[in-house]
């Protein structure tokens, strides 16, 4: 493979509904012609190529919906990137890191992208000096600890352009780590090289997120890689959207995350789909992700479990959805339902004068199961 076949699959995108003509109706291809009106469609022929059928979970996800034009309920942007940010291209919402956007293109246009409102359009125009003026904040802002470059996807710039951003970063003292946000691993894994790699690389502790959703996009390209970006000693986690009809079950996400996990990548989110506007048609009900983190815990490794969160419209941040395994807490003791739905007693510490001592014994009692019948 030469270096420059990932800019080859990527210049063969399609961007109209003319490819697909053969498996569409006339009343299909123009709803799609006119959603790209609004909302841009690039798809690439690698990932083109991981639908199965019409209507799978690839296609649902890269293919334009009518129903995109018909969601009047959702925000154009609902995390208030915009509102909190001090200056073009980055948020700065959180006390120690900030999000910078280097990049104003993807390899395919996700259908839900918390960005729709720009990712492909002329809204969309990042500079090398409003990067550079980015840079200039974060290094000002000396409590600023952790940046995370998204995009767009950073990975489709050049390793030229990464390389210069990446090292002027990695100049401020202040700043620790530097994480990238890319879905090129799943998209366009011709993408990571060798030469990509050894860029990278100069730059540790850098980490990448990377965003698998179902388990169809994990391909021989893909494992590739991913690899070579570990055997780089690049730590890699994975952020998973929850859709509807794409992967709104338990056993899709369990036989995702153990794949993942084999390719050296931690499940680290999964997000309940964004309040953006054109995407109603993908939000499932909170349950359905509280559903799918039960089913995991206990029925997989730890490892396998990501943390299931919404990134609260109006900019409140990320904030964790937890399944409650406490079913009663007293002074006393504590009832916890564990994986099976048994519950059992864990007793409390009391204190006795100025020590503190347990009155039995602070194990779990796994012997005597409780019965609250």
């Amino acid at each position: 493979m030469n270096i420059n076949s990932w800019k080859d699959i990527l210049r063969k995108s399609i961007t109209s509904a003319d490819t697909l003509k053969h498996a569409l109706t006339d009343a299909e291809f123009k709803e799609i012609e006119e959603v790209t009106e609004t909302y841009p469609m690039r798809v690439n022929p690698y990932y083109l190529g991981l639908i199965r059928e019409k209507g799978d979970p690839i296609w649902k996800q890269c293919i334009p919906d009518i129903k995109e034009l018909e969601d009047i309920e959702g925000l154009e942007d609902p995390l208030h990137e915009e509102t909190d940010s001090p200056c073009p291209g980055l948020t700065h919402r959180y006390p120690d890191r900030v999000l910078l956007l280097i990049s104003s293109e993807c390899a395919m246009y996700c259908r839900f992208c918390t960005r729709k409102r720009k990712v492909g359009t002329h809204k969309m125009q990042i500079s090398m000096s409003q990067i550079c003026r980015g840079i200039k904040y974060i290094e000002e802002h000396s409590e600023v600890r952790d940046v995370i470059l998204s995009g767009g996807d950073p990975l489709l710039l050049s390793d030229d352009i990464l390389n210069t951003i990446l090292s002027k970063l990695r100049k401020i003292p202040s700043l620790d780590i530097i994480r990238i946000g890319t879905r090129v691993p799943c998209t366009l894994p011709q993408r990571i090289t060798k030469n990509l790699c050894n860029t990278l690389k100069r730059y540790h502790p850098l980490y990448i997120n990377t965003h698998f959703n179902h388990p169809y996009e994990i391909t021989d390209d893909s494992v590739k890689a991913c690899a070579m970006l570990a055997d780089n000693g690049i730590p890699l986690g994975n952020q998973s959207v929850l859709l509807k009809d794409v992967n709104d079950n338990p056993e899709c996400f369990k036989n995702l995350n153990q794949k993942l996990l084999k390719m050296r990548v931690k499940p680290y989110y999964l997000f309940q789909a964004d309040y953006v506007k054109g995407s109603n048609h993908f939000r499932t009900p909170v349950k359905a992700g509280l559903d799918v983190i039960e089913a995991l815990r206990g029925h997989t490794s730890g490892l396998a479990v990501p943390h299931y969160v919404i990134d609260t419209p109006g900019g409140g941040g990320k904030i964790a959805i937890i399944p409650d395994p406490v079913i009663q807490r007293t002074e006393e003791n504590i009832l916890l339902k564990n994986y099976e739905g048994k519950i059992y007693e864990y007793k409390i510490p009391v204190e006795n004068g100025e020590n503190s001592i347990l009155q039995s014994n602070p194990q779990i009692r796994v012997k005597n199961q409780i019965s609250l019948s």
